[in-house]
């Protein structure tokens, strides 16, 4: 039987994270539930301590996601990590289960996700490219850790997307319908929010470049089945959760 485990990277999250282990706590699909607590410095350890059976990782200072998806990535026992994030709104067990089920049913070998919220030029294409929301492989990852510490807080998912496509595996893309991510300007603020959006941007593009943001979007396409081989758009239909 595949064993998944369940990563969820969390800052500051007390007030939303329930939410996303209402989801996931007790999900006979998952092996394991791991939370990495970033340095929180709110109420989230006292929510975590809540659910017993949970793998808890905490540390201080925060030191962003990239970091502690590293660390989860080192503690988990799975087949596959299943990557969530903290502040999901609308998601439900379905949800967990569409996610895993095309790796489980040998359909793909990774899966990502496509949120209600998710930019309209993403939904347009067919394809969140920084998506947080994943199930992968772990033999593909076993030496990221140690990469994954020295990478931008946020260069997480270019990074995974790299690997991804190197090993030309095949991508299924899950429609999220009614699931969306708290945007970052309601939990901080409108000015700290947008600050935040665009120091993730500049994380991406910085492992990346310009040009390859645009090529990792145009591989996931091609492995999801989207592309034709002259890089033409077909419609092909994408497996959705309500």
């Amino acid at each position: 039987m595949t064993e998944i485990s369940c990563i969820i990277c969390v800052y500051n999250e007390g007030e939303r994270i329930r939410a996303i282990l209402g989801a996931v706590y007790g999900h006979p699909g998952l092996s394991e539930i791991i939370v990495v607590n970033d340095g929180s410095t709110d109420e989230t350890d006292a929510v975590l301590a809540s659910y017993p059976g949970i793998r808890v990782i905490s540390y201080s200072p925060n030191r962003g996601k990239t970091f502690a998806l590293a660390q989860g990535m080192a503690a988990a026992r799975g087949d596959y990590y299943m990557l969530l994030d903290a502040d999901l709104s609308g998601v439900q067990p379905l949800h967990i289960d569409a996610l895993a089920d095309p790796v489980r049913r040998g359909k793909a070998d990774v899966t990502i996700s496509l949120r209600r919220n998710s930019l309209g030029l993403y939904r347009a294409m067919g394809l969140d490219f920084v998506s947080g929301e994943r199930v992968i492989p772990a033999w593909l990852f076993a030496d990221a850790p140690a990469i994954m510490e020295a990478l931008p807080r946020w260069g997480a998912e270019a990074f995974i997307n790299d690997r991804v496509i190197s090993a030309r595996l095949r991508l299924s893309v899950v429609d999220w319908r009614s699931v969306m991510n708290v945007r970052k300007h309601t939990k901080v603020g409108l000015v700290r929010g947008i600050l935040a959006e665009l120091k993730m941007i500049n994380d991406a593009v910085s492992v990346l470049g310009p040009f390859g943001v645009v090529r990792q979007n145009f591989c996931l396409l091609r492995q999801a089945g989207k592309l034709n081989w002259l890089g033409q758009r077909r419609h092909v239909p994408v497996r959705a959760a309500p």
